[in-house]
């Protein structure tokens, strides 16, 4: 166990005001569209203060390294929503509020999008945005930049290490810096954190949302598959990929979804959801857990010694707020095999789709795999590029394994419903895993267990909500639910949230 003593790293405790006095740290995205209608800040001034808690603890202090680019247009940006606020022209919730978006979605401005290789570096720039940033545009959100990430989103290599990409180095835990931000979106749920932005987007394959959301103590909300268009995201598995936003609070969250969701004819996907899945801000207002049947994965609730007493206050804290739990099993293993053979023949179909489609020279898996074998002491210095080998030798997607692969993972939401359905549940809960490990590139990632895999392959709604703390690092308690489900987990979520108010803002120690 972590204690709560180790070595504060100066200069963090002065940062409460940014750089124009207007307290920027752990403000909810309400706080700030209220700040900006009654006057008390602009957009402009909310994007410097921010560019100062970067400049302070991104790029220097604990370097955190969360931030891989900053925009040059932001200051311009913020400008323009300022003078549109005056003239009484709002373009939605977000008007004026600095977000970072993960560097894999395209954004077609001075921004680069590499996914943290730098194969891509010098690639051209998209010639458009991806659905997500054009509709956070939409809302009238200043884009600020892009976070860092593991790189390819963590699909590259056996042993990997999460939250270091050759292009932004590695990214650390806020509440901990030796301590590992898990990933692939490492840099968006440690910018959240840092209130280094309002809120920020990542990406999820499996766990690349929710692992790292849990261990920087923020909220991260993983979507039913179709709910937020991939157009304009780099790919690794249109089976399972999917964007979501991550905020300090579960409010925030819906604030954000409201905002990016919706059908684009540009993924096929988001014409299924249903009419009745969005209006997510309204969804929370009455929120309770009072009735709630919860399906609790007791086998993960016991899997960590240090987690355990954790978890238990937190189901005692259901029941109090009147849930009813019911123990069940669902297992986070079931499909590893056939979701991986499923994720490294996609990752050859889509990016190789992707890369093509894009321009440069990187044009297949195959060309980045040579481009990093010649660049091995920039690209390979820690792990390899084991998944990319192995995807350039796969076949194509009619390949009888593939097949074969993507029908055993069809049976997870066909399962997880049905267990929602035999014992009448709203959601099935669980720990969304073991406090962050220490940092080791020598061994790689040091997972003990995960609750990411049953949503991830069955493409249902997964919110993770911090639940408290294992000495200074932060775990949190994941809500699942039946496929479009999405505002009925985002309310129990919510509801959980209020009842506990776990969340604590980091320290940044360095042990």
């Amino acid at each position: 166990m972590i204690s709560r003593r180790g070595v504060l790293i100066g200069g963090v405790s002065s940062l409460a005001f940014g750089a124009t006095g207007f307290e920027v740290e752990e403000q909810s995205l309400g706080a700030l569209r209220e700040a900006l209608e009654r006057g008390a800040v602009t957009s402009r001034q909310l994007v410097a203060s921010y560019l100062a808690r970067i400049a302070k603890l991104d790029h220097g202090g604990p370097a955190l390294k969360s931030v891989i680019e900053l925009n040059p247009e932001a200051d311009q940006l913020a400008r323009v929503l300022d003078e549109e606020r005056a003239a009484k022209r709002v373009r939605g919730p977000l008007h004026g509020i600095p977000v970072l978006v993960k560097d894999n979605l395209d954004t077609a401005d001075q921004l680069k999008t590499t996914a943290g290789s730098l194969a891509l570096l010098d690639a051209p720039a998209p010639k458009r945005d991806s659905f997500v940033v054009q509709r956070l545009r939409e809302a009238g959100a200043v884009l600020l930049g892009k976070t860092n990430l593991s790189e390819w989103a963590n699909l590259r290599g056996r042993m990997s290490t999460s939250g270091w990409s050759a292009r932004g180095g590695l990214t650390r835990n806020p509440y901990v810096t030796t301590r590992n931000a898990s990933g692939s979106s490492s840099g968006s749920a440690v910018a959240v954190a840092s209130s280094l932005c309002g809120a920020a987007i990542g990406t999820e394959t499996d766990g690349s949302i929710v692992s790292p959301a849990s261990m920087c103590g923020v909220v991260g909300f993983k979507p039913t598959l179709g709910l937020v268009s991939r157009a304009g995201i780099i790919p690794l598995a249109h089976s399972q990929d999917t964007a979501g936003p991550m905020t300090r609070s579960v409010l925030d969250a819906a604030l954000v979804l409201d905002a990016i969701a919706g059908v684009d004819p540009r993924d096929a996907a988001t014409a299924k959801a249903p009419k009745s899945s969005g209006r997510f801000v309204e969804a929370l207002a009455g929120a309770t857990l009072q009735g709630a049947r919860l399906g609790v994965v007791r086998r993960l609730v016991d899997a960590n010694w240090n987690v355990a007493p954790v978890a238990q206050e937190a189901l005692k804290a259901l029941q109090r707020a009147g849930a009813t739990l019911v123990d069940v099993e669902l297992s986070s293993r079931a499909y590893d095999d056939a979701e991986l053979e499923v994720l490294v023949f996609e990752l050859k179909a889509d990016l190789d789709a992707y890369l093509s489609a894009r321009g440069g020279p990187m044009k297949s898996v195959a060309d980045v795999v040579a481009f990093n074998r010649a660049h091995a002491a920039q690209e390979l210095p820690f792990f390899g590029q084991q998944f990319f080998e192995d995807a350039a030798a796969r076949g194509p997607l009619s390949s009888p394994a593939y097949r074969a692969a993507l029908a055993k993972c069809a049976q997870a939401r066909t399962e997880l419903h049905a267990l929602l359905e035999k014992h009448q549940l709203s959601a099935v809960v669980a720990p969304t895993g073991a406090p962050a490990w220490l940092t080791d590139f020598a061994n790689g990632d040091a997972f003990t267990f995960s609750f990411s895999t049953p949503a991830a392959v069955a493409g249902c709604p997964h919110v993770t909500v911090p639940m408290g703390f294992v000495g200074e690092l932060p775990v949190s308690l994941s809500f699942v639910g039946a496929a479009w489900e999405d505002a009925r987990v985002l309310a129990l979520g919510h509801a959980f949230e209020q009842v506990t108010k776990a969340r604590k803002p980091p320290r940044y120690f360095a042990r």
